[in-house]
């Protein structure tokens, strides 16, 4: 059977192609991953929960420094750069929007952990350095606000405040920490 015979596949195809020749070329290969090459590369090596946030944290340091117009040559080490890629160069939305996915993803891989293990001791730690580094996040998205005027931006940072919020609650509801001093019978 050849195609000849089927003028409307044809014609299909031929729309088709213009189509995506049309496309801007970052449409053609997909979305863009909300963290770089070498940062998902730390992510795999990192297996234990708590070592894999700290990763997360970084990544989302790296993109407030980028929001906050940080050279890069001046904020990375060689090491650094080599480590976790260059910082990146995306629009404010787009960064925005990879740290809501990048705190998303971070709040999966601890709900992952507690289906599996919810008695890992891994996931306290994991979820206490999250929240305190999410402290500084919210003060970060909060002072932007008033300078957000793109739609894009305010989603994407309204969906990054709401996945700190959901952070900061599950930390509160966790018992105290074994570091942290429970109160003698003396001092009540």
């Amino acid at each position: 059977m050849t195609l000849r015979r089927f003028p409307c596949v044809n014609t299909t195809l031929a729309a088709a192609a213009a189509l995506l020749c049309s496309l801007p070329a970052n449409a053609q290969t997909g979305p863009r991953d909300h963290l770089t090459p070498q940062e998902v590369e730390r992510v795999r090596d990192n297996q234990e929960l708590d070592k894999r946030i700290e990763v997360f944290i970084k990544a989302i340091e790296r993109r407030f420094a980028a929001i906050n117009g940080a050279a890069p040559e001046s904020k990375q080490s060689p090491k650094e750069v080599e480590r976790s890629g260059e910082l990146p160069k995306e629009t404010r939305a787009e960064l925005l929007d990879d740290i809501a996915k990048i705190l998303d993803e971070a709040i999966t891989n601890i709900e992952d952990v507690s289906l599996h293990d919810e008695k890992n001791s891994l996931i306290r730690k994991a979820l206490r350095k999250l929240a305190a580094a999410s402290n500084g996040f919210l003060a970060q998205l909060t002072a932007m606000r008033g300078q957000v005027s793109d739609a894009d931006e305010r989603d994407a940072l309204e969906r990054a405040a709401e996945n700190v919020q959901q952070i900061l609650e599950g930390a509160s509801k966790l018992p105290p920490s074994s570091t942290e001093k429970k109160p003698s019978k003396r001092s009540q």
